[in-house]
């Protein structure tokens, strides 16, 4: 098996098809391990991995099938806590759960309708904390009208999560190889012949593991994929005065309710990660206009941190699909050709879980029938994959238009 890209997912492919099923495993990825969205996210390990609402989720998939998804989802985030303790990999985890933030008044109702759903019907013990207990026991600012407390979930180092996964895999038998870009892939009778500046491998199977970084050079799927720019500042450290200023007093990762969401926490040395969706086009100066606007916003949002400077800024690509629910499975016309990818900005659990599916389905132990049914299947098209960016910039218009 080779197996494309050195994130989440891959190295848990890596990870469970060598120890659970002995295979000859070969990765290949174009930087170093963990280069994109696996090394540099915000390290919410959280659900669920999908854009439709609970609601949304029902009324597509049905009760029964979205009940898998979420359930898959809290095995996904015990999934990492298990193999951060079988593999003694140091996460640095902090807070159980997760806030998810009324932004505004009128968002406060939404929050009781989520934790309606999330008790009633899947069983999570979701709890409301109206806006006076969150001020009181997490933190106040001007965005917080109280918040929806979801049991399931942490946050932890992401970098670390993805060096200590590689070397689990490697230890499991599992050959890694950074810095090899597939320059060319093609099919040779039974086998694929997978092509890098250094080398050419043949296999029998190979598995698509690149999410927001998938290229058309490398396999059509790309275009029926959405990569989003997601961007993230850190300060300084802060002073116990300046956290007192906001009463921060909590570790559980938060996220808002707008759309176009902003998501925080506090790290271990009391520096905060503030995270935002935007810019469209990756070029360097206007990552420079996305950080300004971020430090602006986390000013507007934390006034009594307007003079904390941020010390460090990254960004790189989450990745949706047009159907707003992540894809796995194989590939009709070829079916010995693997795919897991579409997180929609959640796949610090996702993308390790996904990777030990296919895992399964490669080694036998599991069947497509068993894949629930908001992740099986190929990426809904796009029609005029090339207008992507286009309509990518018509759904932040009508995001910002609507968080209000």
């Amino acid at each position: 098996v080779v197996i494309i890209g050195g994130g989440y997912t891959g190295l848990s492919c890596a990870y469970h098809l060598a120890r659970d099923f002995g295979a000859d495993v070969r990765l290949l990825e174009a930087g170093p391990l963990g280069w994109g969205a696996s090394g540099r996210n915000g390290g919410f390990c959280t659900l669920p991995p999908s854009g439709l609402s609970l609601d949304g989720l029902i009324a597509r998939y049905g009760e029964t099938e979205a009940k898998r998804f979420i359930a898959s989802q809290v095995e996904a985030v015990a999934l990492v806590r298990d193999l951060a303790r079988d593999e003694n990999i140091d996460l640095a985890p902090q807070g159980e759960g997760t806030l998810h933030v009324a932004h505004a008044p009128s968002r406060f109702a939404e929050l009781a309708h989520e934790r309606d759903l999330l008790t009633g019907t899947f069983g999570i013990a979701a709890r409301l904390l109206p806006r006076e207990e969150v001020a009181e026991t997490h933190y106040d600012s001007t965005e917080q009208f109280g918040a929806l407390h979801n049991p399931v979930g942490f946050g932890l180092h992401p970098l670390r999560f993805a060096r200590g996964l590689a070397e689990a895999a490697a230890r499991a038998g599992a050959r890694l190889h950074g810095h090899s870009e597939v320059l060319e892939w093609e099919r040779a009778g039974a086998l694929h012949r997978l092509v890098t500046s250094s080398g050419t491998i043949r296999a029998r199977r190979v598995v698509i593991a690149t999410n927001g970084f998938t290229r058309e050079t490398l396999h059509p799927v790309a275009r029926d994929l959405i990569p989003v720019m997601s961007n993230i500042v850190v300060t300084r450290p802060l002073t116990a005065d300046e956290l007192a200023a906001q009463n921060w007093r909590t570790e559980i990762p938060c996220a808002n309710t707008r759309r176009l969401l902003f998501y925080y926490r506090m790290l271990p040395d009391r520096r905060f990660l503030f995270g935002a969706r935007g810019d469209l086009t990756g070029k360097p100066e206007d990552g420079a206009k996305m950080r300004r606007y971020m430090q602006r916003r986390l000013a507007e949002v934390f006034p009594a941190w307007a003079h904390v400077p941020a010390t460090h800024y990254w960004r790189g690509f989450v990745c949706m699909t047009a159907r707003l629910t992540p894809s796995i499975g194989c590939f009709p016309d070829d079916t010995s050709v693997f795919f897991a990818l579409g997180y929609h900005g959640d796949g610090v659990s996702a993308a390790p879980w996904s990777g030990r599916l296919i895992a399964q389905l490669i080694g036998g132990k599991a069947d497509l029938a068993d894949i629930p049914a908001a992740f099986r299947g190929s990426p809904r098209h796009i029609p005029f994959p090339s207008l992507r960016r286009w309509y990518l910039r018509a759904a932040l218009g009508y995001y910002r238009l609507t968080d209000l």
